[in-house]
């Protein structure tokens, strides 16, 4: 399985810490310190969930070598749907005219990417598809309670695709060696710690410091089982997309991996969380990086608790 191109699409508009002030007391230099962010993207009116994961699919199609009428599946990952029934996927197929398309919605939290990946995995290894599109797309400003201090003023909105194929197709295409998933419903306060309750206060975080506990562990677990798995090691590494929840969480794992400065990617100071969109979208910003031989580790923990990780060879 080949990730032959990214793509991504960020709503232009940009909200400063300053802005959270006047709505729930908290300032700047407070916000930056325990999170990582300066300002954050929010779609405008005319756009939600649906439109931005069109957009970054159209961003990407041309040079993916893909034609619309090849695309055999559609994954679509997300948590704050505009739609639960026209999914991302299904606007995705009308809109670039993929119809021989199958459609599937993931939803696992913020680690929905790489639930979506393994969806696509799962299609190929069946041997049901070859040129599958996994998008995902997250609307939070639609959701969130900006006026909570403690969560209104993590959330960005945003989208990113990437198209995937059983053979290598253009000048950067990744072979994606191993993918790992867990649900850890288990552990921590996983029920409470992070909610989305339509009706009830929206997208929130009451805890999360829970998060942050069970996040940088998990995560850095998820990244061994992919080196264990594919017989590599951290020192084969050459970058990382973690999933940009918290600067603090991302500076952790450097800190546990003894990183050199430069190898984890990261958005979260112009973007915000843009929940499971924020890894591919950060790869996308990120690839020109990426040179032949590279080794790229993705590395994803959402709330209910779940968390991932996918090894990706250039």
């Amino acid at each position: 399985m080949y990730i032959n191109h990214v793509s991504h699409y960020v709503p232009t508009e940009r909200v400063d810490n300053s802005y959270f002030e006047n709505v729930n007391g908290l300032e700047d230099q407070w916000i930056f310190d325990r999170t990582g962010i300066r300002s954050r993207s929010k779609a405008s009116k005319d756009e939600n969930t649906n439109t931005m994961a069109v957009q970054a699919v159209k961003n990407g199609i041309a040079e993916s070598g893909f034609l619309p009428e090849e695309v055999d599946l559609i994954v679509g990952a997300s948590y704050s749907p505009y739609d639960t029934v026209f999914t991302i996927g299904h606007a995705v197929q009308r809109e670039i005219g993929a119809i021989n398309a199958k459609v599937v919605y993931v939803s696992s939290a913020c680690s929905s990417l790489l639930n979506a990946m393994e969806v696509a995995e799962g299609y190929i290894a069946m041997g049901k598809a070859k040129n599958i599109i996994v998008v995902a797309s997250e609307h939070n400003w639609k959701y969130s309670n900006e006026s909570c201090a403690k969560s209104g003023h993590l959330w960005g909105d945003g989208a990113a695709a990437m198209f995937i194929s059983t053979e290598a197709k253009g000048e950067k295409s990744g072979k994606v060696l191993n993918i790992y998933t867990q649900g850890l419903a288990h552990l921590g306060k996983a029920n409470n710690s992070v909610y989305l309750r339509p009706g009830d206060d929206g997208l929130g975080m009451p805890d999360g410091r829970d998060v942050f506990i069970n996040a940088v562990t998990q995560m850095r677990n998820a990244i061994d089982t992919v080196l264990s798995n594919s017989k590599k090691e951290v020192n084969d590494i050459s970058y990382v997309v973690p999933h940009q929840a918290n600067g603090r969480i991302m500076a952790n794992l450097q800190r546990q991996m003894k990183l050199d400065d430069g190898v984890i990617f990261s958005h979260i100071e112009e973007f915000g969380n843009t929940g499971c969109a924020s890894t591919a979208l950060c790869f996308s910003q990120n690839i020109d990086r990426v040179g032949n031989d590279d080794l790229v580790v993705f590395t994803v923990f959402g709330g209910g608790y779940s968390v991932g990780a996918m090894l990706v060879q250039y």
